[in-house]
């Protein structure tokens, strides 16, 4: 009867841990987003988790107070797909492709226009995944991403 006890102790003593490392973060990755919406470029963090369920908060290049933040859920087969809500009342519902467990590119419908975005990708990487506004290209100088014209 003790053996027993001492086991389900030892078990319970287990899942406290786990559960308490889920939510310290250890059991997930975040990863810098490329966003093009409606011709403007957002950049931001994804934070994902072991069981494929994640957030993810982006802000305008052009217009910082412009925040958008969302979530998704993603696995190895399918990818994934999310929505998002952004500080000037627009939404977005996206889907995306894995290239890697922590890389990958996607596509939305976006409120005010198209969405095109890509994770975990330097700017250079992430350029043949997104759709830039016509007559500009992604640069990138050391500090920050920027649209610049051709």
């Amino acid at each position: 009867m003790r053996k027993l006890l001492i086991t389900v102790l030892v078990a319970c003593a287990g899942a406290a841990v786990s559960e308490t490392l889920a939510h310290a973060g250890l059991l997930s990755s975040t990863g810098m987003v490329i966003a093009i919406l409606a011709d403007d470029l957002f950049v931001g963090e994804a934070e994902g988790h072991l069981n494929g369920a994640g957030t993810l908060a982006i802000h305008s290049q052009k217009h910082p107070e412009l925040t958008c933040q969302g979530q998704f859920t993603s696995n190895a087969l399918s990818g994934g797909a999310g929505q998002m809500l952004c500080s000037d009342g627009a939404t977005a519902t996206f889907h995306f492709q894995r290239l890697s467990v922590l890389r990958g590119y996607g596509t939305g419908s976006f409120s005010r226009g198209g969405m095109s975005f890509a994770y975990g990708l330097t700017a250079e990487e992430a350029g043949p995944y997104l759709t830039l506004p016509p007559g500009k290209k992604l640069t990138d100088n050391g500090k920050e991403l920027k649209l610049a014209d051709l």
